[in-house]
C-alpha cells in the first residue's frame, strides 16, 4: 500500500484593498471631463479671448495639417471608420452568441467570464476621449465672435417690405441660373462634372473667398463624396464635417442642385464657424464666388428656401406674389427635392432630427434645429449692403 502524500493547503491571504492610488492610475482618463468642461466655460466666458488664442491661432494649425492629410486619400475616412465599427459590432454579438452557445454545449464552464465588465470600461475611456478631442480640435469654435462681426454686415431686425425684397432678388436670380444649368430627362437640374470634379470646384470657389474674409483661410480640405451615401439620406443629412479626420463628408444621393450648397456648407465647418446659420450664409458667399453657374444656382436655391420660408411665416399674401415669380424649372427642382426626402421620413430620421437638435443646443445654438432659420438675418444684411454699393441706375437681377 502506498503512503497518501498530504495535500499542502495554499495559505490564503486578504487581497491588499485598492488605495486612491490604484484607482487614479485606473481612471485617471476621466479627469479629462472636467478639463473639457473647464475649457468650455472659459471659451463661453471670453469670445475675443476664444478667438484670438484659439480660433485664428490653434484651430487652423489642426485644419492644415489634418485636413491636408487626410485629404490625400481619395475615399471618406469617416465613412470607413463607420464601416469597421458597425462590423466590430457585429462580430462582438456573434462571439458572445458563440460564447453562450458552447456554454450551454458544457464546453466551456459557465463561470469563465466575457469580459463585459472590461469592455464597458475601455467603451466609457473611449467616450472621454473623443469628447475632449472634440473639444480641443473644433468645439471652442462655437464660442467664437459670430461672422457677422468679421463681415462688417449689420445685422438687425428688417421690415418685411425688405424681406418681400430679398425673396424676390433670389427668385429672380434663380430664374435666370436655372436657364443655364443642365437637366436630366426628367427635367431636374443634373451636375455636369462628377463628384470629385464638383468637390474640387468647391475648394477653388472658398479659395476665391478667402481673398475677401482673412478669417477664412484658403484650407488644403477637399470635400468628400460619400459612397454609401443611403445611410446619410436615412438620417436627413446632407453633408457633416468631422473634426476627428478634418473631412468635409457629402451625400451625393441627394438631388444635384442640393450638393455645391452643401459642399461650400461643410466648407465653411472647417474653418471653424461652427454654428449652422452662419455656415449657410457662408456657404451661399462662396457659390456666389464661384464662376460656375450650377454653384450659383445652388447657393441661391439654399439662400431662396430660407428666405421665402421665413417670408411664408411673416406676410403669406406676399409669399404667394413671390411665389408666383417662381420658374417652371425652379419649382420643379424643389419638388423633386421635396420627393426624395419625403421617401425616407420615419422613425430613423425623427431620431436624428432630436439627436441632432440636442448635439445643436448643447453646443451653443439654444434654437436647436431652428437656428438654421436665423440665415436670413445675415442675408437681409448682405442684401442692404450690396444695394447701398449698387450704382444709382443698377437693378435687381
Amino acid at each position: 500500500m502506498i503512503k497518501p502524500v498530504p495535500v499542502i493547503q495554499p495559505v490564503m491571504r486578504d487581497r491588499p484593498r485598492p488605495r486612491f492610488r490604484d484607482y487614479l492610475k485606473r481612471w485617471w482618463i476621466l479627469l479629462l471631463l472636467p478639463l473639457s468642461a473647464g475649457m468650455i466655460l472659459l471659451a463661453r466666458s471670453d469670445p475675443a479671448l476664444t478667438e484670438s488664442l484659439y480660433s485664428s491661432r490653434v484651430y487652423p494649425c489642426f485644419a492644415r495639417t489634418l485636413g491636408r492629410l487626410t485629404s490625400l486619400l481619395p475615399f471618406s475616412l469617416l465613412e470607413l471608420l463607420v464601416c469597421a465599427a458597425l462590423a466590430a459590432c457585429v462580430v462582438l454579438i456573434f462571439w458572445a452568441l458563440i460564447h453562450k452557445s458552447r456554454v450551454r454545449r458544457g464546453l466551456l464552464q459557465p463561470e469563465e467570464p466575457l469580459g463585459w465588465g472590461l469592455l464597458l470600461e475601455r467603451v466609457i475611456k473611449l467616450l472621454c476621449c473623443l469628447l475632449f478631442a472634440f473639444v480641443l480640435l473644433c468645439g471652442l469654435n462655437y464660442y467664437r465672435p459670430e461672422f457677422a462681426s468679421f463681415s462688417g454686415l449689420d445685422v438687425r431686425e428688417s421690415p418685411s417690405d425688405e424681406l418681400v425684397a430679398l425673396c424676390t432678388d433670389l427668385t429672380l436670380q434663380a430664374n435666370a441660373l436655372r436657364e443655364q444649368v443642365q437637366t436630366d430627362e426628367n427635367g431636374v437640374m443634373q451636375l455636369q462634372n462628377s463628384s470629385s470634379q464638383t468637390a474640387r470646384q468647391a475648394r477653388e470657389a472658398f479659395g476665391r473667398l478667402a481673398l475677401e474674409y482673412e478669417v477664412l483661410p484658403d484650407l488644403p480640405i477637399t470635400p468628400k463624396p460619400v459612397l454609401n451615401s443611403w445611410w446619410m439620406s436615412m438620417l436627413q443629412i446632407t453633408g457633416i464635417f468631422t473634426p476627428y479626420t478634418f473631412e468635409a463628408n457629402i451625400n451625393i444621393a441627394a438631388p444635384d442642385y442640393n450638393i455645391p450648397a452643401t459642399m461650400c456648407h461643410e466648407l465653411a465647418h472647417s474653418r471653424g464657424f461652427m454654428r449652422e446659420d452662419e455656415a449657410n450664409f457662408i456657404g451661399y458667399l462662396a457659390c456666389r464666388e464661384s464662376d460656375s453657374a450650377e454653384f450659383q444656382y445652388s447657393g441661391t436655391m439654399l439662400a431662396l428656401v430660407h428666405s421665402i420660408n421665413r417670408l411664408y411665416d411673416a406676410d403669406y399674401d406676399a409669399f404667394l406674389e413671390v411665389n408666383a415669380l417662381m420658374s417652371e424649372g425652379v419649382r420643379l427642382d424643389f419638388a423633386d427635392n421635396n420627393a426624395y426626402w419625403a421617401r425616407y421620413e420615419g422613425p430613423v430620421a425623427e431620431v436624428s432630427t432630436a439627436v441632432n437638435n440636442t448635439y445643436l443646443r448643447v453646443n451653443n445654438q439654444s434654437d436647436g434645429v431652428q437656428s438654421y432659420g436665423r440665415m436670413v438675418d445675415l442675408l437681409l444684411a448682405d442684401y442692404r449692403a450690396r444695394q447701398d454699393t449698387a450704382p444709382p441706375d443698377s437693378q435687381p437681377l
